[in-house]
């Protein structure tokens, strides 16, 4: 972060880590829904328990659309720091209270409900954090900084699932088998709190975006941004909607799925699942970094098209590679070529959504076309567990067709926006 200020520094930090913490709680579902999936919703069927708690895993994911509008709603009318310290310490307490619950022996029914209704508010909560956090970068940092800027702030949630997948290790080799059901998952989600801590204290010490000052100064907030977006700007909108939609499809068929995948149909061991995704982590989070500085120089438009292009040809033979692998050598090489594919091209979004809305409605319209592309996105998992269980050796084939999907819908969307990186964000 060459040629910042302190106080530009603090900004993009305090951004990084919250988007850190939204990685580290959604990769720990992730990595343990295939072990607890019987603690909450017991059934002699072991694919009808996955697809239950799967369920638990998208209602997260669904809610977070509703956060961002809310939390982007406040951002936009009241400054861009009061939200984030909200939802920081909203999600980051719904995490660690994950770890406290009963279990479907120790409570029956009630056991799934409250399950429900935490992720209920930790996807309420994380929706609206990536909106406030990207928006008051990209609006603190100077022009030619905003594409590594960009990257930079996306790989925070690969981070998140580096770190948890770190942890993960360490909890496995403390708690193997059956004492990781009993208290290993508990741990993992404690730790939550954590880094939940952390960028609190950071966001304390952020100031307020100076654009969005200046706009307060001259009375020109808009009292209901999400009105006039779907009164003026819902052209805009929808079309920054088909590229988030790809993307989180993509996102959420590969990396979102790996764990599972991994476990479940290619009949790998915790610790090698583990490794897997440390790679496939730092893949994406390197990944993303590198198309956020290279979308300076090309655009934005352009590099999310090329991206989409390279996913849709190397789909079904990384995923099939993969799945067939009989070394661990072998399975990092196809996990790379399969996250670098599916998942970089979600390092311009920072920039691009910011760049696409005027400063009145920028919170608001950024936070909620992201996130919105979850609305279909989200499902990407639970649509790959009832085709998987149905079409045996010919899974990595229909993971794969899943995958050439949302980046079809990913290279269409981009088309169909125009070039960003040029824009003033003070207007």
């Amino acid at each position: 972060m060459l040629g910042l200020s302190r106080q530009q520094k603090v900004v993009a930090l305090g951004s990084w880590l919250g988007w850190s913490l939204d990685g580290y709680d959604l990769v720990l579902m992730l990595l343990v829904i295939p072990s607890i999936s019987q603690l909450f919703f017991p059934s002699t069927d072991a694919t009808l328990s996955l697809m239950a708690i799967f369920a638990t895993y998208v209602i997260t994911l669904i809610m977070r659309p509703f956060g961002g509008a809310f939390f982007g709603n406040l951002g936009d009318k009241y400054g861009r720091k009061k939200p984030m310290i909200i939802t920081i310490l909203g999600f980051s307490i719904a995490t660690f209270a994950t770890g406290l619950l009963p279990t479907w022996q120790m409570a029956g029914v009630l056991a799934p409900i409250l399950l429900i209704v935490l992720r209920f508010i930790q996807g309420f909560f994380a929706g609206g954090e990536w909106g406030s956090g990207t928006v008051i970068t990209m609006e603190t940092v100077n022009k030619p900084h905003r594409g590594l800027l960009s990257g930079f702030l996306q790989s925070g949630y690969n981070l998140g699932f580096v770190i948890a997948s770190i942890v993960y290790q360490i909890v496995l080799s403390h708690y193997p088998g059956n004492s990781f059901l009993e208290m290993g998952w508990r741990i993992m989600f404690f730790t939550g709190i954590i880094p939940g801590l952390v960028a609190t204290f950071v966001r304390f010490k952020m100031t307020e975006s100076a654009t969005w000052l200046q706009k307060s100064r001259e009375h020109k907030i808009e009292r209901a941004p999400l009105k006039k977006i779907f009164a003026t700007e819902k052209r805009k909108f929808f079309l920054a909607l088909i590229i988030m939609t790809g993307l989180m499809f993509s996102y959420y068929t590969s990396i979102g799925f790996l764990p599972t995948f991994l476990q479940k149909y290619v009949n790998l061991d915790k610790p090698e699942v583990a490794t897997l995704m440390i790679v496939a982590t730092v893949t994406s989070l390197l990944g993303q970094i590198f198309a956020g500085f290279i979308s300076q120089y090309i655009g934005r438009r352009k590099t999310m098209m090329i991206i989409a292009a390279v996913a849709i040809i190397v789909a079904i033979p990384s995923i099939y590679g993969l799945y067939h692998a009989s070394t661990i050598f072998e399975r990092i090489a196809y996990v790379i070529i399969l996250i670098m594919a599916a998942t970089t091209a979600f390092g311009p979004i920072p920039a691009f959504l910011a760049e696409r809305f005027q400063t009145s409605i920028r919170n608001s319209a950024s936070g909620f076309a992201y996130n919105g592309g979850l609305l279909v996105g989200s499902w990407a998992p639970l649509v790959a567990v009832t085709i998987l269980s149905r079409v045996g050796p010919l899974a990595p084939i229909f993971l794969g067709i899943n995958l050439m999907i949302g980046s079809a819908i990913l290279l269409i969307g981009a088309k169909l926006n125009p070039e960003t990186k040029e824009a003033d964000l003070s207007e």
